[in-house]
């Protein structure tokens, strides 16, 4: 009985992920971390409002489920329909956007932009004739971003388009919870953050996630992730043969797709950087087709690259070998390029990797951007400057310099770790 009564105290996490790759891992590991401060958590798979309401309520019955009641709920940034089930329990709400700080920041000005009249564009050539320029000047801690930089959904001339109304009423939908958390730190995004702190009552970075869970004593966290993609580890042995510094890592991340000249384009610039590269390659990453490299291209680069379905991304980047990256910006991949000390090379595709960009390229000194329209001629010119060049040794030291700034954020008493602990006794433990 005694037992039962001290399991029914025990705090108790539920997660709801967004089923996508960059999604799922960084919620799991918020789980992880939580569970060092000795809560329990679970992950749901969300489907519709009361299911998962219901899911909820089931594991509130202790008697059934054999686990403590549901304590308080952590919810996707896109999953905003979860909250309901908080609130029909009466436990705190946290929203984790698995985006930086900045391209949070970026979402929340859509009803401005809307109302003044900036979005949606009047036709398709304000995609070309220099209106994306425009400088928005008055976002809270972010000066002098352009419209370009802002997550791209803005980018339509449709007024119902879907995604600028759906990513809107999601941001807007973050007033609703408790807190919001972000696999971010302090130092890194410390302007747009401070601006948050001020439109929400509670707000934490406590990230880097990966750096959060390295300082966890128990190695049994260490050891758990999730991954929708099979790894393949034929991509550290081949590292293990090349000399530091001498590998650029090409990966585009787990949804983003290209055309076929798109990717003949990198592949040619790359072959023509002479530098060795390891080149993640999914079956589907070329639209409506199978990704397929000319022949003559494997034959020219067969002994200095590596071409693979997908790998251990945090390996590789912490790899001596590597030297360099060339990346679509996602938030996962941008964050663990900085904490690995790695430079980019910067191809942003769609959503926030374009704020991501412009902040890695502007404000951080860790990046170089290459054109949308993809030429040959730029990927070799960027890939020689990133691994050889005065710019790409100043990227370097800028990045070695953040890589620093994250380890003591997540060490004891850095700014994440005292978040993180925040985030348990101010919001996960409190009464709603």
């Amino acid at each position: 009985m005694g037992s039962i009564e001290a399991n029914d105290k025990k705090p108790h996490a539920v997660c709801f992920p967004m089923p996508f790759q960059g999604h799922c891992n960084p919620i799991s590991q918020t789980g992880q971390a939580l569970a060092s401060q000795r809560l329990s958590h679970n992950f749901c798979q969300l489907r519709v409002q009361p299911q998962t309401l219901a899911q909820v309520q089931r594991l509130n019955d202790t008697a059934v489920s054999g686990v403590p009641p549901v304590t308080c709920l952590i919810t996707d940034g896109v999953l905003t329909c979860a909250l309901t089930a908080s609130e029909e329990l009466g436990i705190p709400s946290v929203i984790f956007w698995t985006l930086a700080a900045c391209g949070f920041m970026g979402y929340r000005q859509y009803p401005q932009l809307i109302e003044k009249g900036l979005v949606p564009l009047k036709d398709e050539s304000y995609l070309t004739n220099g209106y994306l320029d425009t400088v928005i000047d008055w976002i809270p801690g972010m000066k002098n971003v352009r419209l370009r930089d802002l997550p791209t959904f803005v980018r339509t001339t449709d007024p119902n388009d879907f995604m600028l109304g759906f990513t809107k009423g999601e941001a807007d939908g973050a007033s609703k919870a408790s807190a919001l958390i972000f696999n971010t730190f302090d130092a890194l995004e410390c302007n747009v953050l401070n601006a948050l702190s001020s439109m929400f009552p509670h707000v934490y970075a406590i990230g880097p996630l990966q750096f959060q869970l390295n300082s966890i004593p128990d190695g049994d966290f260490k050891s758990t992730g999730s991954n929708l993609w099979s790894e393949e580890p034929e991509c550290i042995q081949w590292l293990n043969s090349k000399e530091p510094n001498s590998v650029v890592y090409v990966n585009f991340g787990s949804i983003i797709i290209m055309s076929q000249q798109q990717m003949i384009e990198f592949a040619w610039g790359l072959a023509n950087s002479n530098h060795s590269f390891l080149w993640i390659i999914r079956y589907d990453l070329v639209v409506g087709d199978t990704a397929m490299l000319p022949p003559e291209f494997l034959e020219q680069t067969k002994d200095r690259s590596h071409i693979a379905s997908w790998c251990s991304q945090e390996q590789v980047l912490n790899h001596p070998s590597i030297g360099g990256f060339l990346t679509h910006n996602g938030w996962n991949s941008t964050i663990e390029s900085i904490c690995s000390g790695v430079p980019m090379v910067c191809w942003p595709f769609f959503a926030d990797q374009q704020t991501n960009c412009r902040y890695c390229c502007t404000e951080w000194g860790v990046g170089m951007e290459i054109d949308n329209d993809v030429k040959r001629d730029e990927v070799e010119k960027l890939v020689r400057e990133l691994m050889e060049g005065e710019k790409g040794k100043q990227m370097k030291n800028k990045a070695m310099e953040w890589k620093k700034l994250a380890e003591e954020a997540a060490g004891s008493n850095g700014s994440s770790t005292l978040n993180l602990d925040k985030l348990v006794t101010e919001v996960l433990l409190s009464k709603h």
